[in-house]
């Protein structure tokens, strides 16, 4: 025993060491393992984010959206040969009379002095209008205004007790709202289907000038032009506007102009008969990466000055064809598109900061915005180009 007596605390000492790292340091006898994150939602909450029926937001909204009837004449355009008494007497004589063509859509009353928003290509042409009531009654409407740059149109009728929409800012969507379409589809009769927000701020699809709409995958079908697009709320959020189909049905794409740019335009074509917007006399194009290579620029954000309107607002102010848009009222330049629209909002008199590369130097310079001129009133100008902004 006396031999191994010397053993005996060396391999307490080593017991008690191992023991204390055991207890202290454990991770250091575990094997060694990659850690991966998993968030997991708390099946205690959020179960029910929305509401389970939207009759109420319907409820509110679907008195103030109307049916849109239009007749229109459509004028003999059989070949002189044909009015001969003569040819006349072997074919049928009612083949020489006008036909009527009719169409349907839909409308909002946006207040009730009886004014209603409807999509331009609705009503464009037609000969007489007549608005159906959900509540049954009908009136013939008259055209306040029109204008084809946004497919907008604004009717006004005359009858008591109108019931009108609660607008909502389109300002505050965002993609994944809920979004409910009123409309009279196929003339069926006022229908409501449901859907989200797609997407927003769409534009450049060709459609109309100004572009900036709601995209939802709400069923938008013929029949639904100018009708009504609610929140879940049952505020008014756009006007439905067009579908994108192969087909001509709903195929889960469809567009609405937000409500404050139909509100602006409401308003513009009661108050001056036409929509005023923001004008600066310039014709632009994108710069390329060889265009901004050969003018020494770092990236492709600007705008190149293709030409200026003689005495028109950049005139004035001192932009020169070759000039190069850098920044427009303090906020750098995304594309073509994005510039004309954002000055086409701006009220006329408005002092416009731009930022300008000339010949190697950033220049600061401040434009006066004007009133955008009449299609008529541009082409007249012998100096202007196509293309304005």
């Amino acid at each position: 025993m006396q031999r191994l007596a010397f053993l005996i605390w060396p391999i307490l000492s080593g017991i008690i060491a191992a023991v204390a790292l055991l207890i202290y340091l454990p991770d250091m006898f575990t094997p060694q393992t990659n850690t991966v994150q998993i968030h997991e939602a708390d099946n205690r909450s959020g179960t029910a984010q929305g509401p389970y029926s939207y009759a109420d937001a319907v409820d509110q909204a679907a008195s103030s959206v109307v049916n849109i009837y239009t007749r229109t004449v459509i004028p003999n355009n059989n070949a002189p040969l044909y009015n001969d008494p003569n040819i006349q007497k072997h074919y049928n004589k009612n083949s020489n009379k006008e036909r009527i063509q009719s169409s349907l859509g839909s409308g909002v009353i946006l207040s009730p002095e009886g004014y209603i928003a409807t999509n331009n290509h609705v009503i464009s042409g037609a000969d007489s209008i007549v608005v159906a009531l959900k509540d049954g009654r009908e009136a013939t409407a008259k055209v306040v205004g029109n204008d084809p740059d946004t497919d907008l149109a604004v009717l006004k009728i005359d009858l008591p007790d109108l019931p009108s929409i609660t607008i909502s800012s389109s300002a505050n969507l965002r993609v994944g709202d809920v979004a409910l379409a009123i409309g009279n589809p196929f003339g069926v009769g006022q229908t409501v289907t449901m859907g989200i927000i797609s997407a927003t701020g769409r534009n450049q699809l060709g459609l109309n000038t100004y572009e900036d709409f709601i995209q939802t995958d709400a069923a938008i079908n013929p029949g639904n032009s100018g009708g009504a697009l609610i929140n879940a709320a049952g505020n008014l959020i756009g006007i439905n506007t067009a579908i994108f189909s192969r087909s001509g049905g709903s195929q889960g794409i469809g567009f609405a102009i937000p409500s404050d740019q139909a509100k602006q335009v409401m308003q513009d074509l009661i108050e001056h008969g036409r929509v005023v917007r923001g004008w600066v006399g310039v014709e632009a194009q994108e710069i390329t990466p060889e265009l901004a290579e050969s003018f020494g620029l770092k990236d492709t954000k600007g705008l190149i000055i293709a030409g200026i309107f003689r005495d028109g607002p950049a005139h004035t102010a001192g932009l020169l064809p070759g000039d190069i848009l850098l920044e427009i009222g303090g906020k750098k330049i995304i594309n073509s598109y994005n510039s004309m629209y954002s000055v086409a909002r701006l009220p006329p008199g408005t002092v416009l900061p731009v930022k300008v590369w000339r010949n190697g130097e950033v220049l600061q310079l401040e434009i006066t915005v004007a009133e955008r001129p009449s299609a008529t009133e541009v082409s007249t100008e012998p100096e202007n180009s196509d293309g304005q902004n």
